[in-house]
């Protein structure tokens, strides 16, 4: 960690009602990145990257985590330097000052976090639903739908209740999954399972490359936590402080998690059961301990852990869209803060479309992937802004990333990005979404100019 100069970042002690509370410390932020990371990417994709990879879904992780990690050390530098709401579309914003690529970048993150949400939502009203319930075919849409307008009431209620309460649903969801790898022990630990079938790739030659890079394209949905957490940093005590080790820790304790959990389904359960299932963690349990009554409580946590990823992504969103309202690249009333300073018309619009995709949407799985997509492409401009940035100073001390790793996550982004590595359709999805960002952001401009410029009150851009 390097500095510019030895001025500490400025942290705002006044009690502004214009203002986000700064109420997150470090402890709390380390589990806010841990909870989001630990959610419903391995509790329901862990089958989908099986199908990419085969057995060797651990390699698929470990790709995606790689990805994860060295874009972090650009979001650890940025955050640092402008400890500001909107993450990398504020980023990007300052690095490239083209306002319509701005308002881009914002959708873009903006529509990765609510269709991670609407996926997650779908996951609530799942296999695990019927796991808890018996219901063989439950209502997923109407399901998924209650669980986001839950989600938006703890949204609404304020930051600091969110994250309280995302330590309790973290702490849940860690349990689960060490259950999960106790039972690969035990199954080990007996003489069964197949531990042959983690080491077995599908295809061959140059379609072991494939199979690995496309089931890292999905499995890179279970790591976005990271990213979402930067969204925070105006709700953060000491954000040019603590996001780095938050960070880090949060990212290293996710990813020997998941390549545990990864290599104890492939071993337990055979691969054309773990592909078909939207619960493949519950067919874990139901093999590897079927005489212990715990399917229904597993459920019930798998649940759970999903819920987490739909709360912190909708924390997200309507941070983002906040902190870019207030930089005019939205329209202005997403700034507007409630009586309990949460940004609550960016809360209902997020809530909104979250709803509306999971109605819409005929292919549910294709929300992740399309997560994926869109936040890899903001990541190739987020490593790039990193490196265009360096050129321009602060007056307080922050971290510095060595320049070849910004350079090696903008290569892996752009290779991430290739047609090859996903299915056409998901392009398409993206391009529809952004195609209604370009609507929205044409409204915006025309609202605007007819709007008078900004005071300089406390609904002005805060200094960096």
């Amino acid at each position: 960690m390097t500095a510019d100069v030895s001025v500490p970042a400025p942290h705002p002690q006044r009690d502004d009602p214009h203002e986000l509370r700064r109420v997150i410390t470090r402890p709390m932020l380390i589990f806010f990145i841990l909870g989001d990371i630990l959610g419903a990417g391995i509790y329901s994709l862990t089958g989908q990257v099986g199908a990419e990879v085969g057995g060797a879904i651990w390699a698929s992780f470990l790709v995606a985590f790689v990805l994860a990690f060295l874009t972090a050390f650009a979001y650890m530098e940025l955050v640092t330097k402008y400890p500001q709401a909107a993450g990398g579309a504020l980023y990007c914003d300052r690095a490239y000052q083209i306002k319509f690529l701005s308002f881009l970048v914002t959708f873009a993150i903006m529509a990765s976090g609510v269709t991670s949400a609407s996926f997650a939502a779908t996951r609530v009203g799942g296999r695990y639903f019927s796991g808890l319930t018996g219901v063989e075919h439950p209502p997923t849409i109407l399901i998924g739908t209650l669980a986001i307008l839950l989600v938006a009431a703890v949204n609404f209620w304020g930051v600091a209740e969110s994250i309280k309460v995302n330590i309790a649903i973290t702490c849940v969801e860690l349990a689960g999954l060490l259950f999960v790898i106790g039972v690969g022990a035990s199954v080990l630990a007996q003489g069964s399972g197949d531990p042959a079938a983690a080491f077995t790739f599908s295809g061959q030659g140059f379609g072991v490359v494939t199979g690995i890079m496309a089931g890292a394209a999905t499995a890179f949905y279970a790591f976005l936590g990271f990213e979402d957490s930067v969204n925070l940093a105006e709700e953060t005590k000491e954000p040019s402080r603590d996001f780095p080790p938050a960070m880090i820790t949060g990212l290293l304790a996710a990813a020997v998690v998941y390549l545990l959990v990864a290599f104890t389904a492939a071993m337990v359960v055979p691969l054309d059961v773990l592909t078909t299932s939207s619960g493949p963690l519950l067919e874990v349990v139901k093999i590897g301990a079927p005489d212990l009554p715990v399917s229904q409580i597993f459920s019930a946590v798998s649940m759970v852990a999903v819920s987490n990823t739909m709360l912190i992504n909708m924390l997200m969103a309507s941070r983002l869209l906040y902190g870019m309202a207030r930089r005019d690249v939205l329209p202005r009333p997403f700034a507007v803060l409630s009586n309990r300073r949460t940004p609550w018309i960016a809360i209902a619009f997020t809530t909104a479309l979250s709803i509306l995709l999971m109605a819409t949407v005929s292919d549910l799985t294709d929300l992740s992937d399309t997560t994926v997509l869109l936040l890899t492409a903001v990541f190739l401009l987020v490593n790039i802004a990193a490196l265009v940035l360096r050129r321009d100073h602060v007056p307080h001390r922050h971290f510095r990333a060595p320049t070849v790793i910004p350079a090696l996550g903008a290569i892996v982004s752009a290779v991430f990005l290739l047609p090859f590595v996903r299915e056409a359709g998901i392009y398409l999805l993206a391009f529809w979404l952004l195609l209604g960002g370009v609507a929205l952001w044409a409204l915006n401009r025309l609202v605007v100019r007819r709007l008078p410029p900004r005071d300089g009150s406390a609904a002005a851009p805060p200094p960096a």
